[in-house]
């Protein structure tokens, strides 16, 4: 992304989200590229960032959408996307979402237990619906990245076992209001290792050919997503090698590949913009305090994820110093033992790859507004998210009566 970063601070402020469109679009595009030749749809993971503009582009592109709450179903359907490639997700969906995703018509609702099955048939029962269903199904594969992010073991708490997954769509294809037609899987996020991969691959597809010989017709193949991207200086899978370990244990099952990246797309497809305040020396710890906190960027305090930090046109010598905003919480820091040179009050830095689960995990704790988000297109800069005031912030507890205070 070539920017003229001081002008944009000028224009929009600090904090501040940046994103490359045209980035996004050559993602999607090469790993649309990847499955030519087979059936596929990319159904764009919202939870990694659901701006709208964000997921009105990757409509406009063609993806679907994976969503985990009604509310992001709302936000695919208002942005574009097209209903037949909306996934609803999530291990705890409430009985209303279930009520208004069946409602929708989406593509499938993917199912994470046999107690969510059966509500999904009861509430299928009473709308006098057929609901068209997916089993996430749990290979207990390891798959080689933090345990935070890590999702495919019995040890976590998505999907169901194998053994579990064929009681359960047997169940779903003797109910009338049930239509089992998908299987995922989702071994975990920041995916670097291929291995892991093919084994969960080849696991799934055998049941799913086991499911054929009883009469269960699987038409999706839903892999999930977590394709590792380059934070630091980690190799990451090629999309070319990813999609042939999967066309590989595919191959004589006519079904539809489903994926679901996130991360993928947008992490290095966006930065974060912060202020220097000032320098600060405790000892012999130097900190670098910025106007930019946890509150904004949580991945760092959450598990300690590491993000490139630089400053924008400052030379000299290079020291390493502590990155933190201004959240009374000793977990402030968006670096640690970060080399740069001395600073000084309104030095911007750069927060690398910080497209993904940036703005989307931010929170308005300290009643910090949550910051301003700006597209990139075509070397044109477009604000697609306003900043939050603090009028914003109580809008909605100054709309409760409180005269009984």
């Amino acid at each position: 992304m070539s920017l003229n970063i001081k002008e944009l601070v000028e224009k929009y402020n600090t904090p501040l989200y940046v994103y490359d469109f045209n980035n996004i679009t050559n993602r999607y595009e090469e790993l649309k590229s990847a499955y030519e030749g087979k059936k596929s749809l990319i159904a764009y993971a919202v939870k990694s960032n659901s701006n709208l503009a964000v997921i009105k582009h990757l409509a406009k592109l063609g993806a679907g959408a994976d969503c985990v709450s009604i509310g992001e179903v709302k936000r695919a359907l208002k942005a574009g996307i097209q209903k037949y490639k909306i996934i609803f997700s999530g291990v705890g969906k409430r009985d209303e979402e279930i009520r208004e995703a069946l409602k929708e018509d989406i593509l499938l609702l993917n199912l994470e237990s046999e107690a969510e099955m059966k509500r999904v048939a009861i509430i299928a029962e009473e709308l006098g619906v057929e609901a068209r269903i997916s089993i996430r199904v749990n290979p207990n594969v390891d798959p080689q990245t933090h345990p935070y992010i890590s999702t495919g073991l019995h040890e976590n708490k998505f999907g169901v076992s194998i053994d579990t997954a064929k009681r359960m769509y047997i169940y779903a294809k003797k109910s009338p209001h049930l239509n089992p037609i998908g299987v995922h899987f989702h071994i975990g996020s920041q995916l670097t290792e291929l291995s892991p991969i093919s084994e969960a691959c080849e696991i799934v597809a055998d049941l799913v050919r086991s499911l054929k010989a009883i009469d269960i017709d699987i038409k999706f193949f839903d892999i999930g997503g977590g394709l590792g991207v380059v934070y630091d200086n980690e190799v990451t899978i090629k999309t070319s090698e990813y999609a042939r370990v999967i066309s590989k244990a595919t191959k004589d099952l006519d079904v539809t590949i489903l994926m679901e990246p996130g991360r993928y797309m947008m992490a290095n497809s966006g930065i974060f913009l912060t202020r220097v305040l000032y320098e600060k020396q405790n000892g012999d710890k130097r900190f670098v305090i910025v106007d930019g906190a946890m509150n904004d960027l949580l991945r760092p305090s959450l598990y300690g994820a590491y993000h490139k930090i630089e400053a924008v046109q400052k030379d000299g010598e290079k020291t390493p110093a502590d990155v933190v905003g201004p959240v009374c919480e000793s977990g402030d820091f968006l670096g640690k033992d970060v080399e740069l040179p001395l600073l000084d009050n309104n030095d911007i830095l750069i927060v690398h790859s910080a497209g993904a689960y940036g703005f989307t995990m931010s929170s308005n704790y300290n009643t910090r507004g949550k910051v301003a988000e700006v597209a990139i297109l075509d070397g044109k800069d477009y604000l697609i998210r306003q900043r939050e005031s603090f009028e914003d912030q109580i809008r909605l507890e100054e709309a409760c009566d409180t005269s009984w205070l």
